[in-house]
């Protein structure tokens, strides 16, 4: 991290953007712990020759990693700007604040920029490396025990579904959700994840059907030879929410929780929504056996099946 005579803030961190909203987050940390508005924070492109050995941006890490790093070095140069204004301007260290407003020192209101230069010309650095190593995880492959993930995410899903009996065809009447992002860094950018994460995992349970030819080759490979959630697969009606006041129990940056992959897993709701709906047929006597992916074969496979169960269980009926 970089700060400039301008007052300006430049940020690298060792994260990749692929449109979960990482370099939004990023700038966000900066941005609060400075009192800075948007414009005065830039993120630089990911380049290991700024932050070499990075860790992959995987396993909805990212804001995790990179943001308690980001963190780690926007605390530095602060507790530098703060030690040099103590001096500067004979104040105690706990009356200098960093507001929307400007660096509150005692009674003054200084201009960040205005400490920044003064920092600048009494030889303070403005630049800083942060680090962070994820705490209190362990695993031993060879017993099989330790404690592979720092903290959980939960969220409840409720799927309404409509089965056409006629073509196996569904679709997603409505969808409700409720998940858990601690004290989210973001709630726009978190609902967006949680919405395209949840279609992307009612996507695999009903669409992605795996198909490999006499030579025992994949032939659905990429998404251009299978069927992957279009945008008029989403559910009709789509209700997410955050839940409210849960900070994460574990130090995470401040207090949220990862969100990308977890909500995949709110699609398991559509498919057993889709058993549920078939069971109707067999009067709900007996458990369709639902396999997945629920392709339209699929279902109409078990939907003839719990016919002739039922058919089977009526004629016993009369006789």
């Amino acid at each position: 991290m970089h700060v400039y005579t301008d007052g300006s803030v430049q940020v690298n961190h060792g994260g990749t953007e692929m449109g979960q909203g990482l370099h939004t987050k990023m700038v966000q940390i900066a941005m609060r712990e400075f009192g800075l508005a948007q414009e005065r924070v830039r993120i630089t492109a990911t380049t290991t020759g700024k932050v070499p050995n990075t860790s992959a941006t995987a396993a909805s890490s990212g804001a995790d990693l990179n943001g308690m790093a980001v963190l780690a070095a926007v605390r530095t140069i602060k507790d530098r700007l703060v030690t040099f204004a103590a001096s500067h301007w004979q104040t105690p260290p706990e009356q200098i604040q960093f507001t929307a407003q400007g660096v509150v020192v005692g009674e003054a209101l200084v201009p960040f920029a205005t400490l920044v230069n003064a920092a600048y010309m009494a030889r303070i650095s403005l630049s800083s490396t942060g680090f962070y190593k994820t705490p209190k995880i362990s695993w031993d492959a060879a017993t099989g025990r330790g404690r592979p993930f720092y903290y959980f995410a939960y969220g409840a899903a409720c799927a309404e579904v409509a089965v056409d009996l006629l073509t196996g065809e569904n679709r997603m009447e409505r969808v409700d959700i409720l998940h858990d992002a601690g004290l989210s860094l973001n709630p726009d950018i978190d609902i967006g994840q949680i919405e395209g994460g949840f279609v992307q995992g009612a996507g695999w349970l009903t669409m992605e059907e795996l198909f490999w030819d006499t030579a025992g080759q994949l032939r659905t490979h990429a998404p251009s030879t299978y069927k992957i959630p279009a945008c008029s697969d989403r559910p009709r009606i789509f209700n997410v929410r955050l839940m409210e006041n849960v900070p994460n129990r574990e130090d995470t940056i401040f207090r949220s929780k990862a969100v990308g992959e977890p909500p995949f897993v709110h699609g398991v709701a559509v498919l057993h929504a889709i058993s549920d709906a078939l069971a109707s047929v067999d009067d709900y006597r007996t458990c369709p056996g639902l396999n997945a992916p629920a392709t339209p074969e699929q279902i109409l496979r078990v939907a003839e099946r719990l016919r002739q169960r039922r058919a089977g269980a009526d004629a016993q009926a009369r006789a």
